[in-house]
């Protein structure tokens, strides 16, 4: 089944939309891109008059706080993630760092002699790990759909059972409220390619329903909320989105893309109650709920450009966060960072900016990746989001002034491009690799591209729920068997001693890193028997490495987070089970007990009791 997305671009495979929010008039891009490719959500704070230097304004200041005491870890099977002392059993902290880690027996006499006041906790052979890194999310599009329903695969396998959470939501609501879902996504559940207006009546025909896909290419709506929105038979289609209609030409409750979204949203009062800073840290408080203790948004400026940097720091002297936050900005907000004359690197543990985030392509899911050859079933060869010239302009400027740069590139043919871009930077005497500049996503990769990856230094950080979540798909309907097995080459890249990681991409995926473990480990399908070339599986090992210190590397916070070493902070997670004794098909399910950061406690499983 074909999302909404992909079946537009069959309609029309030559189809090229102009972007109003990229960094130049030559700049290409694609109104129904994900989170990396457009900014779904500025034309609705827009509209909506959302400010969020106000939000961030709202939030009192405080001091971070500190340990209590001291603390002593004992009896646990710690996995540190460090080569040169691998295991441990005990784990010492203070003042938010690690003072000394190793086996019992070699604990130094005077540790807690001159610490008596420490706490002591046996973890009675449980496992801890570092805490877990996200390199690439999305925050503050995150922080926006935060408090809406999750109606998406992971909890619902068929659209009526979304539809019955839905309907279960508008009857504790009070008359008029806004019944909203997120994470829905035809591709993935059982049942109709859209969510129209007649489905979402049976919902409700008092209530205004919204729910937004998953990919966040389009929403969806019902009677009341069109009829609040103005929206008839005579709306015109905003500029660059549709509006989607029936046989009729009525609306049918389809909107496709950002602005066509927000011409509904915005009359969402919801939007504006909550604060999207206090929003921000319900997200990392979810992030911590999975063992995740550092996070990087691969995106900052396309959501409301330097008013996210406001925001931002307001998180930082709330006194409140309870995971790391690093940051990219997006070359789509290309001027507005120069006129401010940011520089990379600039921050603290807690709140850093450590790169420089470009647009290559689209995604391939929604055939606007930029590939070799066409997609199956299409003429398209997909989009390039930003000219050649530009991107090795925008490689060589940014490189010469010290960034790090993240490009996103799906495609083969846009991982050509970006290749070629960092190899001319190279020639001019630049050092992409001393930067540790990264491939986002880095989807289809063929054997020479990996090995001129080599030569460039190059990191490639892989969205690995493609091969679970669409994996089936890309073999079937939009690949073919033979290049879907280039899909996310994980074993390819560690063969070759390259540094790799995986990500979630939240919202596109959601971010549970042992689930991003288990399907680089079993490269298994949603809903299939079959693996997805299953050469380029790796040792738990290794899928370990990628979402603890390889990600803190990708991320320049591998001296400080990402290892348990002494004098690291120490952020750490405990689990019921050890990763690397557990059957790989039940990574994913292991419970997270207890999630620590600076050697503060900011989770903990009350369904396991206490440790």
């Amino acid at each position: 089944m074909l999302d909404d997305t992909q079946r537009h671009m069959q309609e029309d495979p030559d189809a090229v939309f102009v972007s109003t929010n990229m960094g130049s008039s030559q700049t290409y891009g694609d109104p129904f891109g994900c989170p990396c490719c457009a900014s779904v959500f500025a034309e609705v704070l827009r509209l909506a008059e959302i400010d969020l230097i106000g939000h961030a304004q709202q939030m009192p200041r405080a001091e971070l706080p500190g340990m209590p005491m001291p603390l002593l870890i004992e009896n646990a099977r710690i996995i540190t993630m460090d080569a040169r002392a691998p295991n441990a059993d005990t784990l010492f902290v203070e003042d938010g760092k690690i003072v000394w880690v190793g086996m019992a027996a070699d604990r130094p006499e005077e540790l807690l002699a001159e610490r008596p006041d420490a706490q002591r906790i046996d973890l009675s052979g449980k496992t801890v790990l570092p805490g877990f890194v996200e390199p690439h999310m999305h925050l503050p599009p995150l922080a926006m759909l935060h408090r809406f329903s999750n109606v998406g695969p992971n909890r619902f396998a068929t659209s009526d059972a979304a539809l019955a959470q839905l309907r279960a939501d508008a009857a504790k609501l009070e008359p008029g409220d806004w019944v909203v879902g997120r994470q829905f996504d035809p591709s993935l559940q059982q049942g109709p390619d859209y969510l129209t207006k007649d489905l979402l009546d049976t919902v409700s025909t008092e209530h205004p329903v919204f729910v937004y896909n998953a990919s966040l290419h389009l929403a969806y709506c019902n009677s009341v909320a069109l009829h609040i929105a103005g929206i008839d038979a005579t709306t015109e289609d905003p500029q660059g989105a549709q509006l989607g209609r029936d046989e009729n030409g009525e609306p049918n409750g389809v909107l496709k893309a950002g602005p066509a979204m927000a011409m509904v949203a915005r009359h969402n009062p919801k939007l504006r109650e909550q604060n999207l800073a206090e929003a921000c840290l319900g997200v990392f408080g979810s992030a911590n709920r999975v063992g995740i203790t550092t996070l990087c948004d691969q995106g900052t400026g396309t959501f409301q450009g330097l008013a996210e940097l406001d925001l931002y720091q307001s998180l930082r002297d709330s006194g409140r966060m309870t995971a790391r936050f690093r940051y990219s900005v997006s070359q789509a907000a290309a001027s507005k960072w120069d006129d401010a004359d940011i520089q990379w690197g600039k921050g603290d543990e807690w709140l850093r900016r450590t790169g420089w985030k470009i647009v290559s392509d689209g995604s391939n899911q929604g055939r606007t990746g930029l590939q070799r050859e066409a997609f199956i079933g299409s003429d398209s060869t997909g989009m390039a989001y930003i000219e050649k010239d530009e991107l090795d302009a925008a490689v060589e400027k940014r490189l010469r002034e010290g960034w790090a740069i993240c490009v996103h590139a799906n495609g083969d043919a846009a991982i050509d491009r970006v290749l070629d871009a960092f190899a001319k930077a190279k020639a001019k005497g630049l050092d992409p690799a001393a930067k540790r500049c990264r491939i986002e996503h880095c989807s289809i990769l063929h054997d020479e591209q990996i090995d001129k990856m080599v030569e460039l230094g190059l990191s490639p950080s892989f969205l690995i729920g493609h091969v679970h979540y669409w994996g089936k798909a890309f073999v079937d309907d939009i690949f073919g068997p033979e290049k879907a097995a280039k899909l996310d080459r994980t074993g390819s890249c560690e063969d070759l001693g390259i540094r790799w990681t995986v990500h979630s991409d939240d919202p596109v995926t959601e971010m549970n890193p042992l689930r991003c473990i288990e399907n680089a480990v079993t490269r298994n399908m949603w809903r299939s028997d079959q693996l997805l070339s299953p050469e380029e599986r790796v040792p738990v090992e290794a899928a370990l490495r990628a979402m603890t210190i390889d990600a803190a590397w990708q991320c320049h916070s591998d001296h400080e987070v990402g290892s348990l070493e002494t004098g690291k902070f120490a952020d750490f997670v405990v689990l019921a089970e050890d990763p690397t004794a557990t059957e790989p098909e039940r990574l994913s399910q292991i419970k997270v007990l207890e999630t620590w950061v600076g050697g503060r406690q900011v989770y903990e499983n009350s369904d396991a009791g206490a440790l």
